[in-house]
């Protein structure tokens, strides 16, 4: 497909868009290196059902079902039938029953009744009945989990004095509390490991079983393993034709690792993960972020094949290669400064597949890995992803939201011209120095922070982009034009977390993404000190975030860094939990109404998905690659029927 007739926006369906993202400079790989990333891509692909079900037990014979309608029922122009389609595209972004980013169960558009005759109605084959006896059975355990909204109502609960454990529908425990969770895991660390733990809890389930609290580990032999196993699979021949030697032993040791699960493999995968820079083409594999447990523990799944976008990668390893001035002239407390920054490296790259957690939403940014311990010791290693940066900046172009929602003209002309280069900006300072910034106190743990460690510590990351953006070492450095260009993202992330990100919550909800969480942290603790610099006023019946004094702001932004890092590097709990209960959760109903209504008049989704290029190998006689095309023009429900049935492998 040429440029022509490539076009970025795509279906469009409750609250999500889908888009498409193109992978500039493929064509021109050479034959090994377009079957090495067709390899990973397929290994990425491959644990699609992990995914899943790590976000609810019944997601997968809910999604098998509805799928099966789709596909064999017969009354197809039945209002039942049509609200159920929504309901499972719907499932197909989410990975299962409860919002990507919300966590709630959305409430389905068709009726009960039309669901059990519709199953009821078509043979039993077409069904996932392993575990049921009949159709009748499968219906009356799917029914209330679809219908009744109070049946495990949120995928991950963070509800202050709740057993976030039990009140979380997310698969990663059975019959346990909070704080058997919580002893166990404690009890877990070894006194000989010091600071170097291992990531305990990270690629397992936590059950009780007959009194006793044992973990099911994600291994080729174990749970998942009917998955993890064909991911191996790819993963092997990925390492035949990988661009170099290092990557080679790099899956060597993935393989590894999913076979035994032992988390010290996984420890020594992430240090030579982090070693090898010489390829172009680079990829995540593995149970990663922990944003889906409620206590911070537990990584779901995720793939992601990358390709090195070599000239703006001059920008983040600028950004990179001066890592230890920023550290040295950072706000915070010399004590929980880094002496020596070890090993930080940053690339713009793009997407050439999306998997798991990473699909179809995906982040923009990503710094990895996350054990405290291996930043301090070996660094970092950070992408910002171009190719779907740029999907978003050109589907959002004319669609209304900064004529609604920013003050007045002028800070709009300073948006316009400076916007998508500050965005991108903040996002290489978030995760290529914020993350890795920093240093916890001997003998702190890295989960002291419990619950509140996620948000905490993307406030961190977040505030240390904004507070550098206005810095004269970016001017100097020629990352940014001028000493006015900062203003934008000042801007818009003040209007984003006092204002606009409120589209995302419904009426009467409070805010509990811990993205979400921290952005209305920094946003309403520097209102709440602002002295005048930063405010919220009325113009015409509409409330406006106004910016008086932005060199104020950002000392604002310095005292609220040094703070932040405090709490994480003393693993001060108890002041995370007050900062995050009093400027992150709460949300003014009057305010968030009339929000509501302003957008709603925009017509705008509020959230965005991509749909994956197709990948297809040409074969010579003897069956090798000798070529991949990408095909964009597979539409969002052929994809997922797709891969429903060439990676429903759970």
């Amino acid at each position: 497909m040429d440029n022509k007739q490539f076009s970025y926006v795509d279906e469009r369906f409750a609250d999500l868009q889908m888009l498409r993202y193109r992978i500039d400079g493929f064509e021109s790989l050479d034959v090994r290196q377009k079957a090495y990333i067709f390899y990973l891509a397929k290994a990425t692909l491959s644990g699609r059902d992990i995914t899943t079900d790590q976000y609810g037990r019944f997601n997968l014979a809910i999604r098998k079902t509805l799928e099966a309608l789709l596909r064999y029922s017969a009354d197809r122009e039945a209002e039942d039938f049509q609200q159920m389609v929504v309901y499972l595209k719907r499932v197909w972004f989410s990975s299962g029953i409860y919002h990507h980013y919300g966590c709630e169960k959305f409430a389905p558009g068709f009726s009960e009744g039309w669901f059990r005759k519709a199953v009821s109605a078509l043979p039993a084959h077409c069904f996932p009945l392993s575990g049921y006896a009949d159709t009748a059975s499968l219906s009356a355990a799917l029914c209330p989990v679809i219908f009744n909204p109070v049946v495990l109502p949120k995928r991950v609960n963070q509800a202050e004095g709740e057993d976030l454990v039990r009140s979380s529908a997310g698969n990663f425990y059975e019959n346990v509390s909070q704080k058997e969770a919580e002893r166990f895991y404690a009890a877990m660390k070894d006194p000989k490991a010091g600071d170097c733990q291992p990531s305990w809890g990270l690629n397992s389930r936590l059950v009780n079983r007959n009194g006793k609290l044992c973990e099911e580990r994600y291994t080729t032999t174990g749970l998942y393993g009917a998955a993890l196993q064909r991911i191996v699979y790819w993963l092997k021949k990925a390492k035949e034709v990988a661009e170099n030697e290092k990557q080679t032993e790099l899956i060597d040791l993935l393989i590894r690792y999913y076979a035994t699960g032992d988390l010290r493999l996984f420890d020594e995968y992430s240090i030579e993960w982090l070693k090898e820079q010489g390829g172009d083409v680079d990829f995540i594999n593995g149970f990663i972020e922990v944003y889906g447990d409620p206590l911070g523990l537990k990584g779901t799944w995720e793939g992601l094949v990358e390709l090195k976008d070599e000239k703006a990668t001059q920008r983040t390893r600028t950004i990179a290669d001066n890592a230890q001035w920023f550290e040295d002239h950072s706000p915070v407390d010399p004590r929980f400064r880094k002496p020596v920054v070890k090993g930080v490296s940053a690339h713009v790259v793009q997407a050439v597949m999306l998997g798991g957690e990473e699909y179809p939403s995906s982040a923009i940014g990503i710094n990895l890995p996350n054990a405290d311990w291996i930043r301090a010791r070996y660094g970092s290693k950070s992408i910002t992803i171009g190719n779907l940066t740029d999907a978003y900046n050109k589907a959002a172009r004319g669609n209304g939201f900064d004529e609604e929602f920013v003050i007045d003209k002028e800070t709009r002309a300073i948006i316009e011209k400076y916007g998508d280069l500050c965005d991108d900006l903040h996002t290489d300072l978030h995760e290529c120095l914020g993350h890795g910034s920093g240093q916890l106190l001997p003998g702190v743990s890295s989960d002291a922070l419990k619950a509140y460690g996620s948000t905490i510590e993307e406030a961190r990351a977040d505030l240390f982009g904004l507070y550098y953006l206005a810095d004269d070492k970016l001017v100097e450095l020629g990352l940014v034009p001028d000493k006015e260009a900062y203003k934008s993202q000042y801007y818009h992330y003040m209007m984003n977390g006092l204002l606009t990100q409120l589209v995302r919550i419904k009426p009467g909800d409070q805010i509990e993404e811990a993205h979400m969480r921290n952005r209305a942290i920094i946003a309403h603790w520097c209102l709440d000190h602002a002295d005048g610099c930063v405010e919220l006023t009325v113009i015409n019946g509409k409330t406006y975030v106004r910016v008086n004094d932005y060199p104020s702001l950002r000392k604002l932004f310095g005292k609220l860094l040094a703070e932040i890092q405090r709490i994480k590097s003393e693993g001060d709990y108890e002041t995370a939990r007050a900062m995050v209960e009093t400027y992150g959760v709460k949300v003014d109903a009057k305010l968030h109404q009339e929000i509501l209504a302003r957008y709603k008049r925009l017509d705008i989704a509020p959230y965005k998905g991509f749909i994956n290029p197709w990948m297809k190998p040409v074969v010579d006689a003897g069956g090798n690659i000798t070529d991949v095309e990408l095909d964009y023009t597979e539409s969002y429900t052929h994809q997922m029927l797709r891969y429903s049935a060439d990676y429903g492998l759970l």
